[in-house]
Protein backbone atom coordinates (compact mmCIF):
# COMPACT_ATOMS: atom_id res chain seq x y z
CA UNK A 1 0.00 0.00 0.00
CA UNK A 2 1.36 3.43 -0.92
CA UNK A 3 2.46 5.54 2.05
CA UNK A 4 0.67 8.88 1.91
CA UNK A 5 3.68 10.65 3.41
CA UNK A 6 5.25 10.65 -0.05
CA UNK A 7 2.20 12.44 -1.54
CA UNK A 8 2.60 15.78 0.22
CA UNK A 9 2.79 18.36 -2.60
CA UNK A 10 0.44 19.38 -5.40
CA UNK A 11 1.60 18.34 -8.86
CA UNK A 12 0.15 17.96 -12.34
CA UNK A 13 0.51 14.59 -14.04
CA UNK A 14 1.45 14.31 -17.72
CA UNK A 15 2.39 11.35 -19.89
CA UNK A 16 5.06 13.16 -21.91
CA UNK A 17 8.01 15.49 -21.32
CA UNK A 18 6.80 18.17 -23.77
CA UNK A 19 3.62 18.70 -21.74
CA UNK A 20 5.69 18.92 -18.54
CA UNK A 21 7.80 21.75 -20.02
CA UNK A 22 4.88 23.54 -21.71
CA UNK A 23 3.00 23.55 -18.39
CA UNK A 24 5.98 25.10 -16.60
CA UNK A 25 6.25 27.77 -19.31
CA UNK A 26 2.54 28.64 -19.02
CA UNK A 27 2.72 28.86 -15.21
CA UNK A 28 6.10 30.64 -14.89
CA UNK A 29 6.78 32.42 -18.25
CA UNK A 30 8.88 35.22 -16.75
CA UNK A 31 10.83 33.16 -14.21
CA UNK A 32 14.48 32.63 -15.09
CA UNK A 33 14.87 29.06 -16.30
CA UNK A 34 18.67 29.52 -16.53
CA UNK A 35 21.35 32.00 -15.57
CA UNK A 36 24.37 31.69 -17.86
CA UNK A 37 27.81 33.13 -17.17
CA UNK A 38 30.41 34.29 -19.65
CA UNK A 39 33.83 35.86 -19.08
CA UNK A 40 34.67 38.59 -21.64
CA UNK A 41 37.85 40.66 -21.28
CA UNK A 42 38.10 39.57 -17.63
CA UNK A 43 34.58 40.87 -17.05
CA UNK A 44 31.85 38.50 -15.85
CA UNK A 45 28.62 38.79 -17.81
CA UNK A 46 25.40 37.07 -16.71
CA UNK A 47 22.61 36.23 -19.11
CA UNK A 48 19.10 35.38 -17.89
CA UNK A 49 16.99 33.02 -19.97
CA UNK A 50 13.31 33.06 -19.00
CA UNK A 51 11.00 30.08 -19.40
CA UNK A 52 9.33 31.93 -22.26
CA UNK A 53 12.69 32.36 -24.04
CA UNK A 54 13.72 28.76 -23.29
CA UNK A 55 10.49 27.50 -24.83
CA UNK A 56 11.09 29.56 -27.98
CA UNK A 57 14.63 28.17 -28.29
CA UNK A 58 13.35 24.58 -27.94
CA UNK A 59 10.73 25.09 -30.65
CA UNK A 60 13.21 26.86 -32.94
CA UNK A 61 15.92 24.21 -32.63
CA UNK A 62 13.43 21.35 -32.99
CA UNK A 63 11.96 22.96 -36.11
CA UNK A 64 15.41 23.35 -37.66
CA UNK A 65 16.40 19.74 -36.84
CA UNK A 66 13.32 18.44 -38.64
CA UNK A 67 13.99 20.83 -41.54
CA UNK A 68 17.46 19.24 -41.83
CA UNK A 69 15.87 15.82 -42.37
CA UNK A 70 16.28 14.50 -38.82
CA UNK A 71 12.63 13.67 -38.13
CA UNK A 72 12.41 10.27 -36.35
CA UNK A 73 16.21 9.98 -36.39
CA UNK A 74 18.52 9.10 -33.51
CA UNK A 75 20.49 12.07 -32.24
CA UNK A 76 23.37 11.63 -29.80
CA UNK A 77 24.57 14.43 -27.49
CA UNK A 78 27.97 14.71 -25.82
CA UNK A 79 29.40 17.53 -23.72
CA UNK A 80 29.56 18.99 -20.24
CA UNK A 81 26.50 20.31 -18.42
CA UNK A 82 25.45 23.51 -20.17
CA UNK A 83 22.38 25.27 -21.54
CA UNK A 84 22.94 23.96 -25.08
CA UNK A 85 22.99 20.36 -23.80
CA UNK A 86 19.56 20.42 -22.14
CA UNK A 87 18.21 22.57 -25.00
CA UNK A 88 19.35 19.93 -27.52
CA UNK A 89 17.88 17.12 -25.43
CA UNK A 90 14.43 18.73 -25.32
CA UNK A 91 14.53 19.81 -28.96
CA UNK A 92 15.13 16.19 -29.94
CA UNK A 93 12.86 14.35 -27.53
CA UNK A 94 9.92 16.76 -27.70
CA UNK A 95 9.11 16.19 -31.35
CA UNK A 96 12.16 15.45 -33.48
CA UNK A 97 13.32 11.90 -32.77
CA UNK A 98 15.16 9.66 -30.30
CA UNK A 99 17.79 11.22 -28.04
CA UNK A 100 20.99 9.36 -27.11
CA UNK A 101 22.78 11.10 -24.19
CA UNK A 102 26.47 10.13 -24.02
CA UNK A 103 28.97 10.25 -21.17
CA UNK A 104 31.39 13.17 -21.66
CA UNK A 105 34.10 10.97 -20.11
CA UNK A 106 34.02 8.37 -22.90
CA UNK A 107 37.28 7.53 -24.63
CA UNK A 108 37.40 7.84 -28.42
CA UNK A 109 36.90 4.08 -28.76
CA UNK A 110 34.00 4.04 -26.27
CA UNK A 111 32.34 6.93 -28.10
CA UNK A 112 32.63 5.05 -31.39
CA UNK A 113 31.17 1.91 -29.77
CA UNK A 114 28.24 3.88 -28.33
CA UNK A 115 27.47 5.51 -31.68
CA UNK A 116 27.59 2.12 -33.43
CA UNK A 117 25.45 0.39 -30.80
CA UNK A 118 22.83 3.16 -30.70
CA UNK A 119 22.79 3.54 -34.52
CA UNK A 120 22.84 7.32 -34.05
CA UNK A 121 22.25 9.36 -37.23
CA UNK A 122 23.49 12.65 -35.83
CA UNK A 123 25.94 13.83 -33.16
CA UNK A 124 25.57 17.12 -31.30
CA UNK A 125 28.88 17.92 -29.63
CA UNK A 126 30.71 20.76 -27.96
CA UNK A 127 33.79 22.40 -29.43
CA UNK A 128 36.28 20.41 -27.32
CA UNK A 129 35.35 17.24 -29.30
CA UNK A 130 36.26 18.63 -32.74
CA UNK A 131 39.45 16.54 -33.08
CA UNK A 132 37.56 13.34 -32.29
CA UNK A 133 34.72 14.36 -34.60
CA UNK A 134 37.21 14.84 -37.44
CA UNK A 135 38.28 11.21 -37.02
CA UNK A 136 34.70 9.97 -36.64
CA UNK A 137 33.69 11.60 -39.94
CA UNK A 138 35.84 9.09 -41.81
CA UNK A 139 34.75 6.12 -39.67
CA UNK A 140 32.83 3.64 -41.80
CA UNK A 141 31.46 1.76 -38.76
CA UNK A 142 29.22 4.55 -37.49
CA UNK A 143 25.87 5.62 -38.97
CA UNK A 144 26.29 9.33 -38.15
CA UNK A 145 25.99 11.56 -41.23
CA UNK A 146 25.32 14.91 -39.54
CA UNK A 147 27.56 16.63 -37.00
CA UNK A 148 26.33 19.68 -35.10
CA UNK A 149 28.51 21.87 -32.87
CA UNK A 150 27.00 23.46 -29.75
CA UNK A 151 29.29 26.44 -30.22
CA UNK A 152 29.75 28.89 -33.08
CA UNK A 153 31.51 27.10 -35.94
CA UNK A 154 32.47 27.87 -39.52
CA UNK A 155 33.08 24.22 -40.33
CA UNK A 156 29.97 22.59 -38.83
CA UNK A 157 26.31 23.33 -38.41
CA UNK A 158 26.18 25.31 -35.15
CA UNK A 159 23.39 25.57 -32.59
CA UNK A 160 23.36 29.39 -32.37
CA UNK A 161 22.84 29.68 -36.14
CA UNK A 162 20.35 26.81 -36.18
CA UNK A 163 18.21 28.47 -33.51
CA UNK A 164 18.03 31.67 -35.58
CA UNK A 165 17.14 29.64 -38.70
CA UNK A 166 14.48 27.80 -36.72
CA UNK A 167 12.89 31.06 -35.56
CA UNK A 168 12.63 32.21 -39.18
CA UNK A 169 11.03 28.90 -40.17
CA UNK A 170 8.50 29.27 -37.33
CA UNK A 171 7.72 32.85 -38.42
CA UNK A 172 7.13 31.52 -41.94
CA UNK A 173 4.51 29.12 -40.55
CA UNK A 174 6.51 25.88 -40.21
CA UNK A 175 4.66 23.84 -37.57
CA UNK A 176 6.24 20.42 -38.12
CA UNK A 177 7.90 20.38 -34.70
CA UNK A 178 5.32 22.13 -32.54
CA UNK A 179 2.49 19.99 -33.94
CA UNK A 180 4.40 16.70 -34.04
CA UNK A 181 2.74 13.78 -32.29
CA UNK A 182 4.44 12.14 -29.33
CA UNK A 183 3.87 8.50 -28.50
CA UNK A 184 4.37 8.39 -24.71
CA UNK A 185 4.84 4.59 -24.74
CA UNK A 186 7.52 4.22 -27.43
CA UNK A 187 11.30 4.45 -27.09
CA UNK A 188 12.32 8.12 -27.07
CA UNK A 189 15.51 7.99 -24.99
CA UNK A 190 18.37 5.52 -25.44
CA UNK A 191 20.58 5.76 -22.39
CA UNK A 192 23.68 3.82 -21.43
CA UNK A 193 24.09 2.49 -17.90
CA UNK A 194 27.21 3.57 -16.02
CA UNK A 195 28.62 0.04 -16.13
CA UNK A 196 30.55 0.14 -12.83
CA UNK A 197 30.69 -3.65 -12.60
CA UNK A 198 30.32 -4.76 -16.20
CA UNK A 199 29.97 -3.44 -19.73
CA UNK A 200 27.23 -0.85 -19.97
CA UNK A 201 23.95 -1.69 -21.66
CA UNK A 202 21.65 0.60 -23.65
CA UNK A 203 18.41 1.27 -21.76
CA UNK A 204 15.24 2.10 -23.69
CA UNK A 205 13.11 4.73 -21.96
CA UNK A 206 9.85 6.38 -23.01
CA UNK A 207 8.28 9.78 -22.39
CA UNK A 208 5.92 8.12 -19.94
CA UNK A 209 8.83 6.59 -18.00
CA UNK A 210 10.46 9.99 -17.44
CA UNK A 211 7.24 12.03 -17.05
CA UNK A 212 5.88 9.63 -14.42
CA UNK A 213 9.10 9.93 -12.43
CA UNK A 214 9.03 13.74 -12.61
CA UNK A 215 5.45 13.67 -11.32
CA UNK A 216 6.36 11.29 -8.48
CA UNK A 217 9.33 13.43 -7.42
CA UNK A 218 7.36 16.69 -7.46
CA UNK A 219 4.62 15.03 -5.38
CA UNK A 220 7.18 13.90 -2.82
CA UNK A 221 9.83 16.61 -2.68
CA UNK A 222 9.76 20.29 -1.73
CA UNK A 223 10.81 21.97 -4.99
CA UNK A 224 9.70 25.59 -5.38
CA UNK A 225 9.46 28.08 -8.23
CA UNK A 226 11.63 30.43 -6.15
CA UNK A 227 14.45 27.86 -5.89
CA UNK A 228 17.86 28.15 -7.52
CA UNK A 229 19.36 24.79 -8.41
CA UNK A 230 22.98 24.20 -9.38
CA UNK A 231 23.31 21.39 -11.93
CA UNK A 232 26.03 19.07 -10.61
CA UNK A 233 25.10 15.59 -11.79
CA UNK A 234 26.03 15.07 -15.45
CA UNK A 235 23.02 15.29 -17.77
CA UNK A 236 23.88 12.02 -19.52
CA UNK A 237 23.15 10.35 -16.16
CA UNK A 238 19.45 9.65 -15.61
CA UNK A 239 19.31 11.33 -12.21
CA UNK A 240 21.11 14.37 -13.61
CA UNK A 241 18.70 14.72 -16.51
CA UNK A 242 15.43 13.76 -14.79
CA UNK A 243 16.60 15.89 -11.86
CA UNK A 244 16.91 19.11 -13.86
CA UNK A 245 13.61 18.33 -15.61
CA UNK A 246 12.05 18.10 -12.13
CA UNK A 247 13.37 21.60 -11.28
CA UNK A 248 12.22 22.92 -14.66
CA UNK A 249 8.75 21.44 -14.11
CA UNK A 250 8.44 23.60 -10.97
CA UNK A 251 9.64 26.83 -12.59
CA UNK A 252 12.92 26.92 -10.64
CA UNK A 253 16.09 28.69 -11.82
CA UNK A 254 19.07 26.56 -12.89
CA UNK A 255 22.76 27.48 -12.93
CA UNK A 256 25.98 25.67 -13.79
CA UNK A 257 29.06 24.87 -11.72
CA UNK A 258 32.48 26.19 -12.81
CA UNK A 259 34.08 22.95 -11.55
CA UNK A 260 34.35 21.01 -8.30
CA UNK A 261 37.01 23.38 -6.94
CA UNK A 262 34.59 26.28 -7.35
CA UNK A 263 31.54 24.72 -5.70
CA UNK A 264 31.52 26.92 -2.60
CA UNK A 265 32.15 30.06 -4.67
CA UNK A 266 29.27 29.16 -7.01
CA UNK A 267 26.89 28.45 -4.12
CA UNK A 268 27.58 31.98 -2.85
CA UNK A 269 27.64 33.56 -6.33
CA UNK A 270 24.18 32.30 -7.32
CA UNK A 271 22.69 32.01 -3.80
CA UNK A 272 21.78 28.41 -4.51
CA UNK A 273 18.88 27.08 -2.43
CA UNK A 274 18.77 23.40 -3.40
CA UNK A 275 20.57 20.89 -5.58
CA UNK A 276 20.95 17.24 -6.50
CA UNK A 277 24.41 15.89 -5.76
CA UNK A 278 26.61 12.83 -5.25
CA UNK A 279 27.57 11.73 -1.70
CA UNK A 280 31.28 12.30 -2.36
CA UNK A 281 30.73 16.04 -2.79
CA UNK A 282 28.28 16.36 0.12
CA UNK A 283 30.70 14.51 2.40
CA UNK A 284 33.53 16.77 1.21
CA UNK A 285 31.49 19.91 1.98
CA UNK A 286 30.69 18.56 5.47
CA UNK A 287 34.33 17.72 6.21
CA UNK A 288 35.42 21.21 5.11
CA UNK A 289 32.80 22.81 7.37
CA UNK A 290 34.22 20.99 10.39
CA UNK A 291 37.83 21.59 9.37
CA UNK A 292 37.05 25.33 9.31
CA UNK A 293 35.29 25.09 12.68
CA UNK A 294 38.26 23.25 14.23
CA UNK A 295 40.79 25.63 12.65
CA UNK A 296 39.03 28.72 14.08
CA UNK A 297 38.74 27.14 17.55
CA UNK A 298 34.92 27.10 17.57
CA UNK A 299 34.42 23.35 18.09
CA UNK A 300 33.08 23.63 21.67
CA UNK A 301 30.85 26.57 20.75
CA UNK A 302 29.34 24.74 17.76
CA UNK A 303 28.83 21.50 19.70
CA UNK A 304 27.06 23.47 22.43
CA UNK A 305 24.91 25.16 19.77
CA UNK A 306 23.91 21.75 18.38
CA UNK A 307 22.89 20.52 21.86
CA UNK A 308 20.96 23.72 22.54
CA UNK A 309 19.10 23.63 19.20
CA UNK A 310 18.18 19.96 19.69
CA UNK A 311 16.73 20.80 23.11
CA UNK A 312 14.69 23.72 21.72
CA UNK A 313 13.42 21.60 18.82
CA UNK A 314 11.61 19.43 21.36
CA UNK A 315 9.41 22.49 22.04
CA UNK A 316 8.98 23.34 18.37
CA UNK A 317 11.54 26.15 18.45
CA UNK A 318 13.99 26.07 15.54
CA UNK A 319 16.89 28.53 15.80
CA UNK A 320 19.38 26.58 13.71
CA UNK A 321 19.61 28.94 10.74
CA UNK A 322 20.29 31.88 13.09
CA UNK A 323 22.59 29.90 15.34
CA UNK A 324 24.72 28.57 12.48
CA UNK A 325 24.44 31.67 10.27
CA UNK A 326 28.20 31.74 9.61
CA UNK A 327 28.05 28.25 8.12
CA UNK A 328 25.06 29.16 5.93
CA UNK A 329 26.73 32.37 4.76
CA UNK A 330 29.73 30.39 3.50
CA UNK A 331 27.29 28.23 1.50
CA UNK A 332 25.54 31.23 -0.04
CA UNK A 333 23.05 32.02 2.71
CA UNK A 334 20.00 30.59 0.90
CA UNK A 335 20.78 26.86 0.94
CA UNK A 336 17.92 24.86 2.47
CA UNK A 337 18.05 21.36 1.00
CA UNK A 338 20.34 18.85 -0.65
CA UNK A 339 19.17 15.73 -2.50
CA UNK A 340 21.72 12.91 -2.55
CA UNK A 341 21.78 10.24 -5.22
CA UNK A 342 23.99 7.81 -7.18
CA UNK A 343 25.26 5.96 -4.06
CA UNK A 344 24.85 5.79 -0.28
CA UNK A 345 25.47 8.85 1.90
CA UNK A 346 27.35 8.44 5.18
CA UNK A 347 24.73 8.59 8.02
CA UNK A 348 27.16 10.65 10.12
CA UNK A 349 27.16 13.34 7.41
CA UNK A 350 23.37 13.19 7.05
CA UNK A 351 22.87 13.71 10.79
CA UNK A 352 25.59 16.35 10.97
CA UNK A 353 24.07 18.53 8.25
CA UNK A 354 20.59 18.07 9.68
CA UNK A 355 21.96 19.24 13.04
CA UNK A 356 22.79 22.53 11.29
CA UNK A 357 19.20 22.73 10.00
CA UNK A 358 19.89 21.69 6.43
CA UNK A 359 17.34 19.35 4.85
CA UNK A 360 19.21 16.32 3.51
CA UNK A 361 17.17 13.98 1.34
CA UNK A 362 18.52 10.65 0.15
CA UNK A 363 17.07 8.91 -2.89
CA UNK A 364 17.60 5.59 -4.62
CA UNK A 365 17.18 4.52 -8.21
CA UNK A 366 18.71 3.14 -11.37
CA UNK A 367 19.02 4.11 -15.02
CA UNK A 368 16.50 1.36 -15.77
CA UNK A 369 13.87 3.03 -13.55
CA UNK A 370 14.12 6.59 -14.96
CA UNK A 371 15.65 6.69 -12.22
CA UNK A 372 14.05 7.20 -8.77
CA UNK A 373 12.40 4.27 -7.00
CA UNK A 374 12.46 5.53 -3.42
CA UNK A 375 13.34 8.68 -1.53
CA UNK A 376 13.07 10.44 1.79
CA UNK A 377 10.89 13.55 2.08
CA UNK A 378 10.89 16.46 4.52
CA UNK A 379 8.16 14.63 6.47
CA UNK A 380 9.51 11.10 6.14
CA UNK A 381 13.21 10.77 6.93
CA UNK A 382 15.20 8.03 8.60
CA UNK A 383 18.96 8.34 8.74
CA UNK A 384 20.65 5.55 6.80
CA UNK A 385 17.56 4.77 4.73
CA UNK A 386 16.74 5.73 1.16
CA UNK A 387 13.21 6.54 2.21
CA UNK A 388 9.88 5.20 1.04
CA UNK A 389 8.75 3.99 -2.40
CA UNK A 390 7.87 6.87 -4.74
CA UNK A 391 4.20 7.55 -5.52
CA UNK A 392 3.01 4.98 -8.07
CA UNK A 393 5.95 2.62 -7.42
CA UNK A 394 5.71 -0.78 -5.74
CA UNK A 395 8.79 -2.21 -4.03
CA UNK A 396 9.33 -5.63 -2.47
CA UNK A 397 12.28 -7.38 -0.86
CA UNK A 398 12.67 -10.62 -2.78
CA UNK A 399 13.79 -13.83 -1.11
CA UNK A 400 14.97 -12.24 2.17
CA UNK A 401 17.47 -14.06 4.41
CA UNK A 402 17.22 -14.48 8.19
CA UNK A 403 18.23 -10.80 8.62
CA UNK A 404 15.47 -9.67 6.25
CA UNK A 405 17.98 -8.76 3.53
CA UNK A 406 17.01 -9.62 -0.01
CA UNK A 407 17.00 -8.17 -3.52
CA UNK A 408 14.97 -5.03 -4.22
CA UNK A 409 12.41 -5.64 -6.94
CA UNK A 410 10.13 -2.92 -8.26
CA UNK A 411 7.11 -2.30 -10.44
CA UNK A 412 5.83 1.02 -11.80
CA UNK A 413 5.35 3.30 -14.83
CA UNK A 414 9.00 4.40 -14.59
CA UNK A 415 10.45 0.92 -15.32
CA UNK A 416 12.28 0.81 -18.66
CA UNK A 417 10.96 -0.75 -21.87
CA UNK A 418 14.02 -3.04 -21.88
CA UNK A 419 17.65 -3.19 -22.99
CA UNK A 420 18.13 -2.21 -26.62
CA UNK A 421 18.58 -5.23 -28.90
CA UNK A 422 19.27 -7.40 -25.85
CA UNK A 423 16.22 -9.49 -25.07
CA UNK A 424 18.29 -12.03 -23.11
CA UNK A 425 19.51 -9.42 -20.59
CA UNK A 426 16.04 -7.85 -20.43
CA UNK A 427 14.49 -11.20 -19.44
CA UNK A 428 17.10 -11.60 -16.71
CA UNK A 429 15.98 -8.43 -14.94
CA UNK A 430 12.25 -8.12 -15.76
CA UNK A 431 10.36 -11.15 -14.52
CA UNK A 432 6.56 -11.33 -14.22
CA UNK A 433 6.40 -7.54 -14.48
CA UNK A 434 8.91 -6.95 -11.68
CA UNK A 435 12.25 -5.29 -12.28
CA UNK A 436 15.08 -6.99 -10.38
CA UNK A 437 17.55 -4.29 -9.36
CA UNK A 438 20.50 -6.40 -8.20
CA UNK A 439 20.62 -4.25 -5.04
CA UNK A 440 20.28 -5.78 -1.59
CA UNK A 441 18.26 -4.18 1.20
CA UNK A 442 15.85 -4.69 4.05
CA UNK A 443 12.63 -2.84 4.75
CA UNK A 444 11.55 -1.81 8.26
CA UNK A 445 8.02 -2.06 9.60
CA UNK A 446 7.20 1.46 8.36
CA UNK A 447 8.30 0.69 4.81
CA UNK A 448 11.64 2.54 4.87
CA UNK A 449 14.29 0.93 2.67
CA UNK A 450 17.83 0.35 3.95
CA UNK A 451 20.29 -0.65 1.24
CA UNK A 452 23.10 -2.99 2.28
CA UNK A 453 24.91 -3.30 -1.05
CA UNK A 454 25.02 -4.69 -4.55
CA UNK A 455 24.52 -8.42 -5.09
CA UNK A 456 27.60 -8.44 -7.31
CA UNK A 457 29.72 -6.79 -4.60
CA UNK A 458 28.85 -9.10 -1.71
CA UNK A 459 31.83 -11.02 -0.35
CA UNK A 460 30.69 -14.58 0.36
CA UNK A 461 33.13 -16.44 2.61
CA UNK A 462 33.66 -20.21 2.57
CA UNK A 463 31.76 -20.52 5.87
CA UNK A 464 28.69 -18.95 4.21
CA UNK A 465 29.00 -15.56 5.89
CA UNK A 466 28.02 -12.54 3.77
CA UNK A 467 29.98 -9.29 3.98
CA UNK A 468 28.60 -6.08 2.46
CA UNK A 469 31.57 -3.91 1.39
CA UNK A 470 29.58 -0.67 1.54
CA UNK A 471 29.04 -1.10 5.30
CA UNK A 472 32.79 -1.26 6.01
CA UNK A 473 33.58 1.49 3.49
CA UNK A 474 31.28 3.89 5.37
CA UNK A 475 33.26 3.29 8.58
CA UNK A 476 36.61 3.74 6.84
CA UNK A 477 35.46 6.90 5.06
CA UNK A 478 34.66 8.45 8.45
CA UNK A 479 38.40 8.79 9.10
CA UNK A 480 39.09 12.51 8.53
CA UNK A 481 42.02 11.99 6.16
CA UNK A 482 40.37 9.36 3.96
CA UNK A 483 39.21 10.55 0.55
CA UNK A 484 37.64 7.25 -0.59
CA UNK A 485 37.86 3.52 -0.02
CA UNK A 486 36.95 0.22 -1.67
CA UNK A 487 36.47 -3.06 0.21
CA UNK A 488 36.71 -6.30 -1.75
CA UNK A 489 37.46 -10.01 -1.35
CA UNK A 490 40.98 -11.16 -2.21
CA UNK A 491 41.39 -14.82 -3.07
CA UNK A 492 43.66 -16.77 -0.72
CA UNK A 493 43.77 -20.50 0.15
CA UNK A 494 40.40 -21.31 -1.50
CA UNK A 495 38.66 -18.52 0.43
CA UNK A 496 38.37 -14.74 0.38
CA UNK A 497 40.25 -12.31 2.59
CA UNK A 498 38.51 -9.01 3.36
CA UNK A 499 40.74 -6.37 1.81
CA UNK A 500 40.61 -2.60 1.46
CA UNK A 501 42.13 -0.02 -0.83
CA UNK A 502 42.13 3.47 0.67
CA UNK A 503 42.97 6.85 -0.82
CA UNK A 504 44.12 9.48 1.66
CA UNK A 505 43.78 13.24 1.25
CA UNK A 506 47.26 14.62 0.52
CA UNK A 507 46.37 18.17 1.59
CA UNK A 508 44.93 17.00 4.94
CA UNK A 509 47.99 14.86 5.68
CA UNK A 510 50.36 17.65 4.65
CA UNK A 511 48.59 20.15 6.91
CA UNK A 512 48.09 17.90 9.96
CA UNK A 513 50.97 15.40 9.74
CA UNK A 514 53.75 17.19 7.82
CA UNK A 515 56.50 15.18 9.51
CA UNK A 516 55.14 11.73 8.65
CA UNK A 517 56.86 9.59 6.02
CA UNK A 518 54.79 7.44 3.60
CA UNK A 519 55.60 4.40 5.77
CA UNK A 520 54.38 6.20 8.92
CA UNK A 521 51.21 7.32 7.13
CA UNK A 522 50.46 3.72 6.14
CA UNK A 523 51.12 2.55 9.72
CA UNK A 524 48.75 5.21 11.09
CA UNK A 525 46.01 4.14 8.66
CA UNK A 526 46.53 0.46 9.55
CA UNK A 527 46.19 1.28 13.26
CA UNK A 528 42.92 3.14 12.62
CA UNK A 529 41.64 0.25 10.48
CA UNK A 530 42.42 -2.13 13.34
CA UNK A 531 40.35 0.06 15.65
CA UNK A 532 37.46 -0.14 13.17
CA UNK A 533 37.92 -3.94 13.08
CA UNK A 534 37.28 -4.04 16.83
CA UNK A 535 33.76 -2.69 16.28
CA UNK A 536 32.82 -5.61 13.97
CA UNK A 537 32.61 -9.42 14.15
CA UNK A 538 35.91 -11.17 13.37
CA UNK A 539 34.79 -12.42 9.93
CA UNK A 540 34.33 -8.80 8.76
CA UNK A 541 37.82 -7.69 9.78
CA UNK A 542 39.96 -6.03 7.10
CA UNK A 543 43.14 -8.11 6.89
CA UNK A 544 44.76 -6.74 3.77
CA UNK A 545 45.33 -3.05 3.02
CA UNK A 546 46.49 -0.96 0.07
CA UNK A 547 47.26 2.70 0.80
CA UNK A 548 47.59 5.32 -1.94
CA UNK A 549 47.06 9.01 -2.67
CA UNK A 550 46.06 8.24 -6.28
CA UNK A 551 42.38 8.72 -7.07
CA UNK A 552 40.47 5.54 -7.95
CA UNK A 553 38.87 4.89 -11.33
CA UNK A 554 35.35 6.30 -11.23
CA UNK A 555 32.29 6.97 -13.33
CA UNK A 556 31.24 10.57 -13.99
CA UNK A 557 28.83 10.25 -11.04
CA UNK A 558 31.76 9.46 -8.73
CA UNK A 559 31.03 5.74 -8.34
CA UNK A 560 34.17 3.63 -8.04
CA UNK A 561 34.51 1.22 -10.95
CA UNK A 562 35.11 -1.82 -8.74
CA UNK A 563 35.71 -4.29 -11.54
CA UNK A 564 38.38 -2.10 -13.11
CA UNK A 565 40.00 -1.29 -9.75
CA UNK A 566 40.19 -4.94 -8.72
CA UNK A 567 41.63 -5.84 -12.12
CA UNK A 568 44.23 -3.07 -11.70
CA UNK A 569 45.16 -4.40 -8.23
CA UNK A 570 45.49 -7.95 -9.53
CA UNK A 571 47.73 -6.81 -12.41
CA UNK A 572 49.93 -4.84 -10.01
CA UNK A 573 50.32 -7.80 -7.65
CA UNK A 574 51.28 -10.30 -10.39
Amino acid sequence: MEDKRTNIFEAKEFDNIRSVIKNAVSEHPDNNAFILKEIKDKETIYKNITYKDFDKDIDALGTKLINMGLKNKRIAIIGKNRYEWILSYLAVVNGTGIVVPLDKGLTEQELENSLVLSKADCLIFEESYIEIVEKLKTNSKIYVNKFICMDKSDKYESLPAMIEDGKKLLNDGNKEFIESEINPESMSILLFTSGTTSNSKAVMLSHKNIASNIYAMTKAEDIRSTDTNIAFLPFHHTFGCTGILMFLSRGATNVFCDGLRHVQKNLVEYQVSTFVCVPLLIESIYKKIWQEIDKTGQTKKVNFGIKLSKFLLKFGIDIRRKLFKEIYDKLGGKIRSVISGASGLDPKVTNGLRDFGLSVIQGYGLTETSPVLAAETIKACKTGSTGLPMPGVEIKIDNPNEEGIGEIIAKGPNVMLGYYENEEETKKVIKDGWFHTGDLAYMDNEGFIFITGRQKNVIVLKNGKNIYPEEIETLINNLPYIEESMVYGKEKDDDLVVSAKVVYNKDYIKENYPEKTPEEIEKMIWNDIKEINKTMPNYKHVKNLIVTDEEMIKTTTAKIKRFEEIKKIENTEK
